[in-house]
């Protein structure tokens, strides 16, 4: 029993008949596709990369400096715990849980 059984292993699948090997048509048509996407795709990305300008740096950075120059330092923790330090408190009501 065990001889029968490795000799089947043995030989593995018999693939010879007259299809054997042979893709499809719509194999075929499937990367035809895919490659034809993939075109219109790349296309479509240089498009949209042209528009990208070629530096993101603004042309007067003065204005954005002198807003930047209170963020250096790093301040101790807020007052009473506060979760919205220097925006007051939050737009909605206390729930039941919370206090008033």
């Amino acid at each position: 029993m065990n001889h029968f059984l490795l000799s089947v292993i043995a030989e593995g699948p018999r693939n010879n008949g007259p299809d054997f090997g042979k893709a499809s048509p719509v194999g075929l048509l499937v990367v035809v596709l895919l490659v034809i996407a993939t075109l219109f795709l790349l296309r479509s990305m240089n498009r949209q990369l042209k528009k990208v300008p070629e530096s993101f740096d603004p042309q007067h950075p003065e204005p954005d400096q002198a807003a930047d120059e209170g963020t250096d330092a790093v301040d101790g923790p807020a007052p009473n715990n506060d979760p919205y330090p220097g925006q007051g408190r939050p737009a909605r009501s206390p729930g039941p849980d919370e206090p008033g």
